[in-house]
């Protein structure tokens, strides 16, 4: 057993992202959902105060914002494939709300376990490998094969499925209202969404719950991969960081210092050995970061600290 699942055990998490705080992934993800819903639905009522159809507004506007099931429209259109699970109509306003509910459920667990810069990555795995299972069903199964020109995908179930089988494999017995008796498992609660996922979506729409499913398998696969050391939301984090900086002289790196160079210059050698000093303090402020960050973002010595604390009985 590694240390982050030691963890698992012996620690829940105590500090939590509050609303206010910068750089919440949550809060922006919801951020981020209403105001593409916004947007479509300002979008709509100009529509409307022109007297233009519905079907005039679903084919020169929703059309670009959901993901086509027919791979030759969806190569005229690639950014479907992002911006369909962050894009809801006035219709499904009540699928918004719903939406955004599971998303904080599941969202803040996952956050406060494996660290806010988990969320993001996880969420649009999550809708992009739903996508392309949506399109691939509707070439795999034949059934699918006549409403294959007229199905299209839109909404965040994609992204918030993977974010819920994301925290429910990160954390299958963490349990929810302790309080009453021993609590509920969040396995319970998965089963409990995926029910209602499922049942919300019609008989004759099986590439739906296809998509969902596979949004599902990015969730697990991120967590597996994550347990193993993979960080695979690393580069969209260095992505962004680049973007955010590439006008800005301050934040680029800076060259080696003249103190750094002359005076700390050793061959590549280490000028001492430095063994860690365990104290319960220092052991307790490694479990807070990984509260706020996660595991994989320990330096080596932290870990080190983790191991021998593990050894001797302090965690």
């Amino acid at each position: 057993m590694g240390e982050a699942e030691r963890y698992q055990e012996y620690k829940k998490p105590k500090n939590r992202f509050s609303l206010g705080d910068d750089g919440n992934a949550l809060v922006a993800l919801f951020a981020i959902n209403v105001v593409f819903f916004l947007l479509l639905l300002l979008i709509e009522v100009g529509y409307n105060y022109s007297q233009r159809s519905e079907n005039l507004y679903r084919n020169e506007v929703v059309n670009w914002f959901s993901l086509p099931a027919n791979f030759s429209a969806f190569i005229q259109k690639p950014w479907t494939i992002i911006v369909y699970m962050f894009s809801d109509v006035k219709v499904e306003f009540v699928r918004l709300i719903t939406n955004m509910i599971w998303l904080w459920a599941f969202g803040s667990l996952l956050q406060q376990m494996s660290g806010n810069d988990k969320l993001v990555p996880v969420y649009l795995y999550g809708g992009i490998v739903g996508g392309l299972f949506f399109i691939g069903a509707h070439y795999l199964i034949p059934s699918l094969e006549a409403s294959r020109q007229s199905s299209l995908l839109l909404g965040g179930n994609t992204g918030v499925m993977a974010v819920a089988m994301a925290a429910t494999t990160l954390s299958p017995n963490y349990r929810f209202f302790t309080q009453i008796r021993n609590g509920i498992p969040i396995w319970v609660l998965m089963a409990i969404y995926i029910f209602i996922d499922l049942a919300g979506i019609a008989s004759n729409s099986a590439a739906y719950s296809i998509a969902h499913l596979g949004a599902a398998f990015a969730g697990f696969l991120f967590i597996v991969l994550l347990r193993k050391g993979k960080d695979t939301g690393a580069w969209m984090h260095r992505f962004h960081y680049w973007i955010m900086n590439l006008f800005n002289p301050n934040k680029k790196p800076s060259k080696q210092n003249i103190r750094e160079k002359v005076f700390y210059e050793t061959g590549g050698r280490k000028p001492f050995n430095k063994t860690a000093h365990i104290t319960q303090q220092r052991v307790d402020e490694i479990l807070d970061k990984i509260n706020q960050k996660g595991y994989q973002l320990l330096s080596e010595e932290e870990k080190q600290i983790l191991r021998k604390a593990s050894e001797e009985g302090n965690l």
